[in-house]
């Protein structure tokens, strides 16, 4: 199985590096409009960059799938968070578990409460 995702892996660069050599061209990129970069103010804001193609529709993908991940991660928040608490519980249950048996041992043999915790 892992071959088959390396293999898997191989074809997905493969044609990555196919689309990025096909898509060389140099493209602008502005910030603002030209329209909206002439109102008065808005001038400093107006950044135009002249960069490849694929870099463009890449960094789209990252940025999409960054954004993906970022909504994902806030919306298992309340997942994580009910989990800390569980597992919060677990560690105070066991310690008064704990706490019990060795106040019910306190009185007994060693040998009999090495028994007792085994059953």
């Amino acid at each position: 199985m892992r071959y088959v995702r390396y293999a898997i892996y191989a074809v997905l660069a493969i044609v990555l590096v196919v689309v990025c050599l096909a898509n060389r061209g140099t493209v602008t990129l502005s910030t603002l409009p030209d329209g909206l970069a002439a109102i008065p103010g808005m001038g400093w804001l107006a950044v135009s960059v002249e960069v490849p193609l694929f870099i463009v529709v890449l960094g789209g993908l990252l940025l999409g799938f960054a954004i993906g991940e970022l909504f994902e991660w806030l919306r298992e928040y309340k997942y994580r968070a009910e989990a800390s608490r569980k597992k919060a519980e677990v560690k105070t249950l066991e310690r008064q578990l704990k706490r019990t048996q060795d106040e019910r041992d306190k009185d007994k043999d060693e040998v009999l409460a090495i028994l007792d915790q085994s059953r």
